[in-house]
């Protein structure tokens, strides 16, 4: 829609100056070394990585170039490369990390019902909350995350993030829906709390300062999220 000069007028303007000959020259400018070499590594590490089952990831292609000198160039491949390279081929590799159990049995005795029977319907808000915990990465390590969340309008009513996995986890989550309901003027003693059968669960993760719900738990343990 508009020409180089308009172009390179508006960002001269805007205290980016760019010669227009400036786009002309990168037009007809050859191709660098750099961009030559990539053209000749990037069928080899399609074929690295389609040879090895898609599960090579940087570290392990990295590797196998090294040892394809007649194939990659005398000139040994950087680390740096391959990882560009393979973003740009899209490729990954398969980890073999696992996430943390989120739904850990409880030891003690719980006598608590299940109220809820997997039916999640409500009549009206406050009428039934259900928790869960999960877990995202971050650059410090893994995070828990819990969430109460209220079955009538699916708003997220209480959450709290932890480093680890204890009981005043899901607690605090509980104790944050409670006040903000409590505080907006709403009444929650015909509250059910519905959660699994983990150890962040497990008694006395019930809240002291307001009335209490109706624990449940579902009878069987899931896994995880």
């Amino acid at each position: 829609m508009f020409g180089v000069e308009p172009i390179c007028t508006a960002l001269t303007s805007a205290d980016v100056p760019i010669a227009p000959s400036t786009f002309y020259a990168a037009r007809i400018r050859p191709p660098s070394a750099r961009a030559l070499r990539d053209e000749d590594l990037k069928p080899i590490i399609a074929r690295v990585h389609k040879e090895n089952y898609g599960v090579y990831g940087i570290r392990k292609v990295h590797a196998a170039l090294g040892r394809e000198e007649v194939l990659a160039g005398s000139r040994p491949v950087a680390r740096c490369t391959t990882q560009r390279l393979m973003k740009d081929l899209g490729l990954r590799g398969i980890s073999r990390a696992k996430g943390p159990r989120t739904t850990v049995p409880g030891t003690g005795p719980d006598t608590r019902p299940d109220l809820v029977e997997r039916t999640f319907t409500a009549s009206g808000p406050d009428r039934l909350w259900v928790a869960d915990i999960t877990y995202c990465r971050t650059f410090a390590g893994w995070v828990y995350a819990s969430f109460v969340l209220d079955v009538f309008s699916r708003r997220v009513v209480g959450w709290q993030l932890s480093r680890s996995l204890r009981t005043d986890l899901a607690l605090d989550a509980l104790n944050m829906g409670l006040w903000t309901r409590q505080r907006d003027g709403h009444d929650t003693s015909d509250l059910v709390h519905h959660s699994d059968r983990g150890c962040s669960t497990s008694p006395p993760a019930t809240p002291n300062a307001w009335p209490k719900p109706a624990p449940s738990l579902g009878r069987k343990q899931r896994r995880q999220l």
